[in-house]
């Protein structure tokens, strides 16, 4: 059966949903296309912001309409956002009250911070919550709301209006992507609200998040680069795009 180019680029944003990856090798032999069709079909879709292209294949890109779960990307790009935590957990300076966000990097940033000094963390993450819990000299205060499924995470009118309650130190901040035209992205406009109201509440913002994050948009913008004291990714991300996005206000660190 011929498919035509949309049935074939359905096809292929829901492998790379399904799986967090596909290659052009992989898609021509599945489709029966050449590699070059895939190769069409690739910038096609990248064009619509549904993929972001790599050398060899592509992976999709967070929306309204697709997200991935805590699970998944506990599994994905592991080595590097450990690296990335461990960097971002550095910069706590004096900071005694902090916001960790939801997600599985700020989770790695919440079990690297330091254990010998007092220290509140604030959350709206079951998990960053769980984490810390027991944690010696560590207060933690879980923010209420209603929980999301695929995040383990609140949202809604009563995390944020907690939230407006606090002057925070520090804010450690995740987002779906980040790019210098769009700024800090993620899907969903209810934790889109939780993002930007713990940055109005703090002090210091730090992003922290992997390379595939940078260039990518996703639905809802809750915040501008400049607002950023600094940006925390790893040396995957190119030095001269580094530099771009230190341009516009941040201290960038590649670790």
């Amino acid at each position: 059966m011929t498919r035509t180019a949309e049935e074939r680029q359905r096809e292929i944003v829901h492998a790379a949903r399904t799986t967090g990856a596909v290659d052009v090798n992989t898609l021509a032999a599945q489709l029966g296309v050449a590699k070059e069709t895939v190769r069409r079909d690739l910038r096609a879709l990248e064009d619509h912001g549904l993929i972001r292209r790599t050398h060899g294949g592509a992976y999709p890109v967070e929306s309204a309409g697709f997200e991935t779960t805590l699970a998944f990307r506990a599994t994905s790009h592991v080595p590097e956002k450990r690296r990335v935590a461990a960097a971002a957990a550095e910069l706590l300076g004096d900071a005694e009250t902090v916001f960790v966000d939801e997600g599985f990097t700020p989770q790695l940033i919440a079990e690297a911070l330091p254990r010998d000094r007092p220290l509140t963390v604030v959350t709206a993450s079951l998990p960053v919550a769980g984490a810390l819990a027991e944690a010696e000299n560590t207060s933690v205060l879980l923010l209420g709301g209603r929980v999301r499924p695929g995040t383990l995470a609140t949202v809604d009118h009563w995390t944020t209006k907690m939230l407006a309650g606090f002057v925070l130190d520090l804010a450690y901040i995740g987002a779906n992507g980040i790019s210098r035209e769009h700024g800090l992205t993620t899907p969903d406009p209810a934790v889109s609200e939780v993002k930007a109201q713990a940055i109005r509440a703090a002090r210091r913002t730090v992003f922290a998040g992997v390379h595939t994050k940078f260039g990518a948009v996703s639905f809802c913008r809750f915040a501008e680069i400049g607002v950023l004291e600094a940006i925390v990714t790893s040396t995957l991300l190119p030095s001269s795009e580094a530099h771009r996005y230190s341009l516009l206000g941040p201290q960038v660190i590649r670790a």
